[in-house]
């Protein structure tokens, strides 16, 4: 991949009392997640990218093509080849679905082939059964669908997705949450995800851009920036760790799967796919206890050797503790949450060798590789 693929943005100036001053690079396949709290910058810097903000002092280059440079160049929004998904659909009410997706292609027709076809699409999002119904016939969910399909007919090189989840309930979450990884996981094209729910981050995202403020945090691939103790995430109550592995064993008469990563192997309730294809892991810190000998068989099916990398207050009275898997400590990190009673009552330090006693595994599909 040579350096003008994927996106490289920066952005500095002022819209009202709000002050923007970022940089992103993303690559040119998979979800870029900007994550933050409201009012940290995350929309006002998709839509600097879409055109929609003009900043003086602004750059912007998707796929080697310069949509901005300070006010040398600046392409309108509409010669900007993107897809931009919405909190709210924002279908033609007047329109049937068909006639709402033909609109996409429509807009996005080039005199080369499309990258991505008619049928596609249509597969991608289950939308076959819904071609002839009027959006006001849809649920929450479908209308995203719809939405979803719509941007992706324009034929874009960015796919921009501001909350799309927003406005779900958390059923039409669950729905369409297998719909984007299929989408992460099919198309060779960047996406930039706004969201302020972990969970999604946790499902979707290769990379993380934290931001606050009007400011980049931190950016990087999802797993660094979970596992960071210097960085919010670890120390949150819900923190957890996203691992990539590939499947290794299926077990059918227990219904498991075991699922390789870097110095661990982890065994998950599921049988999900077929050996060598890949799935993702969340392993959360509250379900991660740390014994320094090793346990004595229990119901807890993963019980790993591992080394104590760092250590962080979470709390005046819990720790976020970093381990990193593997006899040497050398393979995927992985977090857990104690109290600072258990750190000194084990004598606990960094560098030790103990072992980790994960009480529960999620798995889901697809890649969380960088």
């Amino acid at each position: 991949m040579s350096e003008a693929e994927g996106v490289d943005a920066r952005f500095s100036g002022r819209l009202g009392g709000f002050a923007l001053d970022v940089a992103l690079a993303a690559p040119a396949r998979g979800v870029t997640a900007l994550y933050g709290p409201s009012g940290s910058g995350k929309t006002t810097l998709l839509r600097c990218i879409a055109g929609l903000n003009r900043f003086r002092d602004g750059w912007c280059r998707v796929n080697g093509e310069i949509w901005q440079d300070g006010e040398r160049l600046f392409l309108p929004t509409h010669r900007r080849p993107l897809g931009y998904v919405f909190q709210e659909s924002s279908l033609f009410a007047h329109l049937s679905v068909k006639r709402n997706l033909r609109f996409g292609q429509a807009v996005g027709a080039r005199a080369d082939a499309p990258a991505i076809a008619w049928d596609e699409a249509i597969e991608l999002f289950g939308l076959a059964p819904l071609l002839d119904r009027a959006p006001r016939d849809l649920s929450g969910g479908e209308r995203q669908r719809v939405a979803l399909a719509r941007a992706l007919l324009t034929q874009p090189r960015l796919l921009l997705m501001d909350e799309p989840l927003a406005s779900l309930d958390a059923a039409a979450k669950e729905e369409i949450l297998p719909f984007l990884e299929k989408l992460r996981d099919r198309l060779a094209l960047p996406m930039l995800y706004v969201t302020h729910d972990i969970a999604e981050v946790e499902r979707l995202a290769d990379r993380l851009v934290l931001m606050d403020k009007g400011r980049v945090l931190a950016s990087g691939p999802l797993a660094a920036l979970q596992s960071d103790p210097a960085l919010p995430l670890a120390g949150a109550r819900t923190a957890a760790v996203t691992l990539s592995g590939t499947i290794e064993a299926v077990d059918g008469d227990f219904g498991l799967t075991s699922v390789a990563v870097r110095g661990a192997s982890f065994v998950a309730s599921g049988q999900s796919g077929r050996i060598g294809e890949r799935r993702r892991l969340r392993i959360a810190a509250g379900d991660v206890s740390i014994a320094v000998a090793k346990p004595e068989p229990s119901s807890i099916l993963n019980v790993l050797p591992a080394r104590i990398v760092a250590m962080e207050a979470a709390t005046p009275n819990e720790l976020a503790v970093i381990l990193g898997l593997g006899e040497d400590g050398a393979g995927e990190r992985i977090l857990s949450r104690i109290t600072r009673r258990s750190w000194e009552r084990l004598h606990l330090a960094v560098g030790a060798s103990v072992y980790a006693q994960i009480k529960g595994v999620a798995l889901s599909r697809g890649d969380a590789d960088a």
